[in-house]
């Protein structure tokens, strides 16, 4: 794909944010929004959830439009990155942030192969082609007024080294995503683009409602040093600092959202 984009539109970043619709990614399109970003609003099926997105873009006082796209096909994947190109000329900040759970929690060594494809799919390799898709085009583009061609930040997850063996898929895939942030990094570093990793711990999402009375239980009981569930705006703070620029000498970090629940606590 031949990059698009030289130093026009400069005076605002533009972004495209995957799974955007509903829950972490929605909340991240609403705090790019308010730091003044240009939205591309990702998604696979609720195109109504799309629109409520959009619509409280704007009210944050940003503009964008919705794309429908699966990143789990190439052919999407492609278009995805095309039409975001068409309406903004360049790609400052991709955000990876679609992604499933597992359709049925199952033990370790009961889990099929179906359930492990999909989720491999849409959680990993999407991601992964996605990224190097937008790394292509990034390459291409001139630098931006901070000095850099783009932006790269990918919505892991506390199950990247958290075990959790009722949903071994979903924790490889997490995994995954973590090792392709050191790799993407180290490989785009001289060229003006970071890469980052968020890791959400416990988020109040459609994601994790059938499973809330176990974890307010966890958070009472202290899980997480801050005993709260997190939300879709902590993350959006995060990923918004980041187009601001303000982590401009750190590139292959984790940011951890958690609630304080990566420390190793006696």
């Amino acid at each position: 794909m031949k990059p698009h984009g030289s130093i026009a539109n400069m005076d605002k970043k533009t972004a495209l944010v995957t799974g955007a619709s509903r829950g972490i990614g929605r909340g991240i399109a609403i705090e790019l929004a308010r730091a003044g970003c240009r939205v591309a609003i990702n998604y696979a099926q609720n195109a109504k959830a799309a629109e409520e997105a959009l619509e409280l873009v704007r009210a944050a006082g940003g503009e964008g439009f919705t794309v429908k796209a699966d990143i789990a096909r190439a052919a999407d994947r492609r278009r995805l990155l095309a039409e975001t190109l068409s309406r903004f000329s360049r790609i400052d900040l991709l955000v990876n942030n679609a992604g499933v759970a597992p359709a049925v929690r199952a033990d370790l060594l009961e889990a099929g192969e179906e359930s492990f494809d999909r989720l491999i799919e849409i959680n990993l390799k999407g991601p992964y082609f996605l990224t190097q898709l937008a790394a292509r085009q990034m390459l291409g583009q001139e630098k931006d007024s901070s000095g850099f061609r783009g932006r790269i930040v990918t919505i892991a997850s506390i199950s990247s080294y958290a075990a959790s063996t009722g949903r071994g898929d979903y924790c490889v895939a997490k995994a995954g995503l973590s090792m392709m942030t050191k790799l993407f990094a180290d490989r785009l570093a001289p060229d003006g683009i970071n890469v980052y990793e968020i890791r959400p711990g416990i988020m109040a999402t459609d994601m994790t409602r059938g499973v809330k009375e176990k974890y307010d239980k966890l958070i009472q009981e202290g899980v997480t040093p801050i005993r709260r569930w997190g939300s879709p705006a902590d993350v959006g703070l995060a990923v918004s600092a980041i187009a601001e620029d303000r982590f401009p000498f750190s590139t292959g970090a984790v940011f951890d959202v958690d609630g304080g629940f990566h420390l190793r606590r006696l």
